[in-house]
């Protein structure tokens, strides 16, 4: 059993991303939005689940769908959607829009749109962490289009060599943008498999379960930090909306709406939701509406980048 303070943190968690997001979605048809935005709604809880156990001093890295990574890390809302409107006051001052995302402060290393590269990045971070001794950890969040990169298993197997204190952390919607699993794996449910052949121990969530994600996630780490090395979690999440793009499309030819329906009725914000007091969910919706409302007029308000803001963090 979890307490009560447990599900209302994973909660407000939850429904603040999802808020998040349906908010950009409804702008990004204005072009406020000046980048792609690659949306979590659907998945959310992996981000969630695994950010909630670990510390101020771990660090995390993700692919361009990384809003839900970021906010649940603590990475703040102001500052994400101001780097989305492209605004100066952006955690990036502007310049990496929707898909390249850092916040030093909390622990957010980056995210990248080149898919699988924040894997080796990510292990990077892990082999510092082992040297600086601290017991830090590294999570590191791809989707299971990433998982057939090279450096995947490159990444995996000098994890697995050298003992480092990293999460792989697979968040596997079925698709690789339209392609499903079934048509570029021989063995769909081999993710794991992949893992534990080069000496990483691994473990499936099959039904997106939040609770599950966060009790392997929180297991995994504590493994970490006491020296046994990596892990790889794959958990099984589905997208509602368009591999890129504010909408859905289910009409697009490559899925149909009743494969999505089972997940839909699952949605792990009203299984929390479920889970707590009426009036205890409507103050942390209303908290949460104020602080996307205030979020959307600062990205207004805020300048755009000056012009010699191009030349700056340029060094070659």
């Amino acid at each position: 059993m979890h307490s009560k303070d447990t599900i209302s943190r994973l909660y407000r968690s939850v429904l603040r991303i999802r808020r998040f997001e349906e908010v950009a979605a409804d702008i990004y048809p204005s072009d406020k939005i000046k980048s792609p935005v690659h949306l979590a709604i659907g998945q959310e809880q992996v981000s969630v689940g695994v950010c909630d156990v670990l510390e101020d001093g771990d660090w995390v890295g993700g692919s361009y769908r990384s809003h839900a990574m970021h906010l649940a890390k603590g990475g703040t809302m102001n500052g994400l959607m101001a780097e989305m409107f492209g605004k100066e006051t952006g955690c990036c001052r502007g310049k990496g829009g929707s898909m390249h995302i850092i916040d030093v402060g909390a622990g957010v290393m980056g995210s990248s749109a080149v898919v699988g590269t924040q894997i080796p990045m990510a292990t990077g971070y892990a082999l510092a962490a082992k040297a600086a001794g601290r017991g830090r950890v590294v999570a590191v969040f791809f989707g299971d289009g990433a998982s057939e990169e090279g450096c995947f298993y490159e990444s995996l197997n000098f994890a697995a060599l050298r003992k480092l204190p990293i999460l792989f952390v697979c968040e596997n919607n079925g698709y690789a943008i339209h392609e499903p699993l079934a048509k570029r794996r021989a063995r769909p449910e081999g993710i794991c498999a992949v893992a534990e052949a080069l000496g990483v121990p691994a473990t499936r969530i099959d039904d997106g379960d939040i609770f599950a994600i966060r009790d392997g996630a929180a297991k995994a780490v504590a493994a970490m930090r006491a020296g046994q090395g990596p892990v790889l979690m794959e958990a099984c999440v589905y997208r509602w909306r368009q591999h890129v793009g504010p909408d859905e499309d289910y009409g697009a030819g490559y899925r149909e709406r009743v494969e999505a329906e089972p997940w839909m009725a699952a949605d792990q914000v009203a299984k929390l939701a479920a889970l707590m007091a009426p009036g205890q969910c409507d103050a942390i919706k209303a908290e949460i509406e104020a602080e996307v409302a205030a979020s959307v007029r600062f990205a207004e308000e805020s300048p755009i980048p000056a012009p010699q803001e191009l030349f700056s963090h340029v060094f070659a």
